[in-house]
């Protein structure tokens, strides 16, 4: 089967800090790196390093020619990437304790064009995955699209708006946030995550592992522990492994696993998309 992914495309510039900066504060960089990121790219190479096809649908400038050939090394289909503007990028503050704060420009992320989406998806067969976040345009639309096609429709909540979640609703089969994301939507929708119009909603949680809220109620799944170096790109790593086990017939409790494995796997290395874990590390991983 496979995967279609509507995602962001970023150049990401890390900057390793001692602590993250307080209002008004200037800090030293002990350190500095560019690499391939953004939620969409981050999730295609997970998934395509856990052994499913994910073809990618997305947007970068004449500057991101570099980004659409390393997403091509790693194994995404790149064909549906267009060249509109400039390439989106993210400016991320790592400290020591690996934790980070980040500044996103969404650039071409913000232009992909709907032809792109009709192009990618006129290659879909009913269950085959739709994908998307929210640092992208056309989430509603794809998905709509997606969904009349008899495609799995996914939702990555991050970075969390209200109406963005609401307007993808009705299409889902599958949301994906984490704690924080969780409780924002539930005071936006007035609704528990158990009410909502999705029959699968998975919480990560970090540190405490996630919550998975399905059809025969709510299940929890510890985490794998590790020392965190850096957790930026955990969270997609730990989707894009999630949807690679669900493609593969995984069943839920068994995608999870996996998925847990991988994030953790993740947060022990710095960088995001270029350092991302591929499925012999990640069965061959013991905490």
């Amino acid at each position: 089967m496979t995967i279609f992914n509507l995602g962001s495309i970023n150049i990401d510039l890390f900057y390793r800090v001692a602590h993250l900066p307080q209002p008004g504060e200037t800090l030293a960089s002990g350190g500095f790196d560019r690499g391939l990121g953004g939620k969409g790219a981050n999730m295609s190479v997970a998934m395509a390093r856990a052994a499913s096809r994910a073809v990618h649908i997305g947007a970068v400038g004449e500057d991101g020619g570099w980004t659409v050939s390393r997403l091509t090394e790693y194994g995404v289909d790149t064909r549906h990437i267009q060249r509109v503007g400039a390439t989106g990028h993210a400016v991320i503050l790592v400290d020591d304790a690996g934790e980070n704060a980040i500044v996103l420009h969404g650039g071409a992320n913000q232009d992909i064009p709907i032809s792109a989406v009709m192009a990618a998806l006129a290659e879909a067969t009913p269950g085959d995955t739709f994908l998307c976040q929210n640092e992208t345009n056309l989430q509603a639309e794809a998905a709509r699209m997606a969904r009349s096609k008899g495609l799995r429709v996914t939702y990555a909540a991050a970075p969390f708006e209200a109406q963005a979640v609401r307007a993808v609703l009705p299409y889902l089969d599958l949301l994906v946030l984490n704690a924080v994301e969780a409780a924002q939507l539930t005071q936006a929708t007035g609704q528990s995550l158990d009410d909502l119009p999705v029959r699968d909603v998975v919480v990560t949680l970090g540190g405490a592992g996630c919550r998975w809220h399905g059809p025969e109620g709510v299940q929890s799944y510890p985490a794998v522990p590790v020392t965190p170096v850096d957790t930026t790109g955990a969270g997609d790593t730990f989707t894009g492994y999630l949807l690679a086990g669900l493609d593969q017939g995984m069943p839920m409790a068994q995608a999870i696993g996996l998925a847990s494995k991988a994030g953790a796997l993740m947060v022990t290395r710095p960088g995001t998309a270029d350092v991302i874990p591929d499925l012999k590390e990640v069965r061959d991983f013991h905490a």
